[in-house]
């Protein structure tokens, strides 16, 4: 009961992964788009963005792909994978804590300029890093047969 193949871990850690990225680039998104309206033309607004992409291509290239490996070796070596292995209990819990303090500090960003802006870069950089390691997936041909 509940056992599952290594492809399908693979492609649920993928999906899980990219999910994140989409929901951090909408998040983030909404956040600019809340700043601009709060200062119009404010060249910070705009290089937000610029930052937020350069801070996620770092961690993706240094952080995020090495974990996305660890978690494919991770998968390869599991015996009798069961379906909630995708990830570690740890890092589910983990992922949990982030998503509620990223919430959080959403929520009190509302209205406030300075604030806004750094969410952008911190959201902007996680998706830039979460769709910027996606390639070790394919790189590693995890959803292969």
């Amino acid at each position: 009961m509940f056992s599952s193949s290594k492809r399908t871990l693979n492609i649920l850690a993928a999906a899980l992964w990219l999910s994140g990225g989409v929901v951090l680039l909408y998040k983030g998104m909404t956040l600019l788009l809340e700043a601009d309206s709060l200062q119009p033309g404010r060249v910070w607004t705009w290089l937000t963005i610029i930052l937020g992409l350069t801070i996620g291509w770092l961690k993706a290239n240094y952080i995020f792909s090495r974990s996305c490996k660890k978690n494919l070796a991770r998968i390869s070596q599991l015996s009798a994978p069961k379906i909630w292995q995708f990830y570690r209990p740890g890092f589910l819990l983990f992922l949990a804590a982030m998503i509620v303090l990223g919430s959080t500090l959403s929520r009190m960003s509302h209205g406030n300029y300075p604030f806004l802006i750094g969410m952008v870069i911190v959201d902007f950089s996680l998706a830039t890093a979460l769709f910027s390691s996606s390639y070790v997936f394919l790189q590693q041909k995890a959803f292969k047969k």
